[in-house]
């Protein structure tokens, strides 16, 4: 438990401080722990919205968030969340979405990230809303809360600055979570509750205090390129691991 929690709160200081959540991550370490796959989710969106809350406030102080087009994308995507949440599925078919899904945040984190705002957004840019439908639907599923797969995309249709991603995304997460969590609960119920509280509350002390100092660092110190690799090669081994033994 003491490498878990370990485990969370360094992942919770890294991901702060650039506007995620870390629900892929902390996805992966709930499944290489054998957590029950019904309570994995509740424990992902609560770290995320403990995360991603106070970087979403310190984001909105700095007058960074371009408020029109994330809560548009963040309103399409919310309702799906809450979807997403409430979805019964079994534990195969569970594994392979979560794997599929490790699998991908791996190859989102090795793509090379491209400048934003330097020119006018791209034609595909007044698409990104029907993106957020899926990922809000797969952030209240498997407890990823959408946002590492969205600002990608974002980024290539330079849709805004990079500041002003990081805070639509921060946003993002939040919201899925908060509505993916929503979902959860009244799909589980309190049994379910319960077990993941019983597992959780260490975690979630270990990510809020992470996350606050991550939002301060904002990894002035720490070399964002070798994070990303070593997140990607943590979450692409769990993928491949959950789908290899299906």
């Amino acid at each position: 438990m003491a490498a878990l929690i370990a485990g969370f709160f360094v992942t919770a200081l890294l991901y702060a401080s650039v506007g995620f959540g870390g629900g892929s991550t902390y996805t992966a370490l709930l499944a290489l722990s054998a957590v029950d796959y019904r309570v994995l989710p509740l424990l992902s969106l609560a770290c995320n919205i403990v995360v991603v809350a106070g970087s979403t406030v310190r984001f909105a102080r700095a007058e960074i968030t371009p408020w029109r087009g994330a809560i548009i994308l963040t309103a399409i995507a919310a309702p799906a969340a809450f979807l997403g949440g409430l979805t019964p599925i079994g534990q195969s078919a569970f594994l392979a979405i979560l794997g599929a899904s490790l699998l991908l945040t791996a190859l989102t984190l090795v793509l090379p990230s491209r400048a934003s705002g330097d020119s006018d957004p791209t034609r595909l840019a007044r698409f990104m809303p029907l993106l957020a439908v899926p990922l809000g639907y797969l952030a209240g599923l498997v407890g990823i809360g959408g946002g590492i797969f969205l600002a990608p995309f974002l980024h290539l249709t330079k849709w805004n600055s990079a500041r002003a991603i990081a805070a639509t995304a921060s946003l993002f997460i939040l919201v899925n979570s908060l509505f993916g969590l929503a979902g959860q609960l009244l799909k589980g119920g309190a049994e379910r509750l319960g077990a993941a509280v019983d597992l959780g509350l260490p975690l979630l002390i270990a990510v809020a205090i992470g996350g606050q100092i991550g939002s301060f660092l904002a990894l002035k110190y720490l070399p964002q390129r070798w994070i990303r690799l070593g997140t990607a090669a943590l979450t692409g081994w769990v993928g491949a691991r959950l789908l290899l033994n299906l």
